[in-house]
């Protein structure tokens, strides 16, 4: 084979690496970067919260369900941290696909305080890319999505996602 042949078949075998990257990384759902969907217009817990209110500092938007074991794991943590925020940041949960006296119930049960939406039909939830409960959406200043985090979260991985968001 001739040195032009192999620097053609080098460069085509580049190329397909450099496409199957892109695919590979791209159309996750993560929506990493992208700006966030907007929120539920149904208020469980006054104020209620839209995405322009939440402009201008970061903010995480928290997905639970009051039939979520992992999710009441969760619920004090989240509530410790909204009361650690002290303006710095803004929490909204977003109770999904649940019953409207079961996400009730939840919030009365853990002292919730911060803002509280319902997603009943789980749209908001499928716009987010959400494939579990509990998930947290870290938004920046500017409403755009820049981490995800799975899974009941700790007071350490709240703060440590709140010191990274820019």
């Amino acid at each position: 084979m001739t040195p032009r042949r192999w620097i053609g078949i080098l460069v085509i075998a580049a190329l397909v690496a450099v496409v199957a990257i892109e695919v590979a990384t791209s159309g996750s759902g993560e929506g990493l970067g992208q700006k966030a969907p907007r929120l539920p217009t149904q208020v469980l817990s006054p104020p209620r919260v839209s995405l322009a209110s939440l402009r201008l500092k970061p903010a995480f938007v928290n997905f639970w369900a009051s039939w979520c074991d992992p999710c009441r794991q969760e619920a004090p943590v989240l509530e410790r941290f909204a009361k650690a925020l002290n303006g710095r940041a803004s929490l909204v949960g977003v109770d999904w696909n649940d019953s409207r006296s079961g996400a009730k119930q939840f919030i009365a049960q853990y002292h919730l305080t911060y803002p509280m939406l319902r997603d009943d039909s789980g749209a908001v939830g499928d716009a987010y890319g959400l494939n579990g409960l509990p998930t947290t959406y870290v938004l920046n200043s500017g409403g755009r999505i820049v981490e995800r985090l799975r899974g009941p979260q700790t007071d350490s991985s709240l703060r440590a996602a709140l010191a990274d968001v820019r």
